[in-house]
């Protein structure tokens, strides 16, 4: 399961007329289970989920638990990528 965040901004940096727009998008990622199933014996032992699948809709509480191993999300390694794209046009000068 995969979700995105896209955060957008634009400031005016110099003239009135020059643009500076970057983008920032966000990639999360749930990987490997790492819930202790053998913590209440003193132990520890994991269970070979390799990466999360929610076994409900978005916004539902089903999308919180793994449809694998039926852990809460929070067990799950998570991952985030962020990845920024800056764009910028110079200012135009009328004469």
């Amino acid at each position: 399961m995969k979700k995105r965040q896209v955060v957008m901004k634009k400031d005016c940096i110099g003239g009135k007329n020059s643009t500076t727009s970057s983008s920032m998008v966000r990639t999360v990622r749930y990987v490997e289970c790492q819930k202790n199933h053998a913590a209440n014996i003193g132990g520890y032992a994991v269970d070979g989920c390799r990466e999360f699948m929610a076994s409900g809709d978005e916004g539902t509480n089903g999308a919180l638990l793994c449809a694998a191993c039926g852990c809460h999300r929070n067990f799950h390694r998570r991952e985030v990528e962020t990845e920024v794209v800056c764009e910028y046009s110079p200012p135009t000068f009328n004469d």
